[in-house]
């Protein structure tokens, strides 16, 4: 439940990620983080990362090494919160035609789209 409710927030934080991305214009590219290419991949991630920086943060000071580790970290973790939002977002639209075809009692659209939905959906549940 907790991945759940991390995975809604990181789709809610997607404007501020889009806001981020604008400000990045201007800095110069410096680490492109681990990619995210499936949403598997950036669930890895994510959870990965947010326990590396978790792990950082706990302690009592941060060194210069470490806040270049939480630097490059944030890299991988914003790449996977842009997948998770993009694959949230797929996945409310095939939630959205399951409803509209079951409202018009049409099975073709809600099993085609169903299925869909609940492949996508079931990697953020375990």
């Amino acid at each position: 439940m907790k991945r759940v409710a991390a995975l809604v927030l990181a789709g809610m934080m997607s404007s501020g990620i889009a806001v981020a991305d604008e400000h990045d214009h201007d800095r110069a590219d410096h680490f492109e983080g681990k990619p995210s290419e499936t949403l598997e991949e950036a669930v890895k991630n994510f959870s990965e990362g947010n326990a590396e920086l978790a792990e950082i943060l706990a302690a009592d000071t941060i060194s210069n090494e470490q806040m270049g580790e939480i630097h490059m970290l944030t890299y991988t973790i914003e790449n996977a919160l842009q997948k998770i939002d993009a694959e949230v977002e797929a996945m409310a639209i095939s939630l959205e035609e399951v409803h509209l075809g079951s409202e018009t009692l049409d099975q073709a659209r809600v099993t085609t789209n169903g299925a869909d939905y609940l492949e996508a959906a079931q990697t953020l549940v375990e």
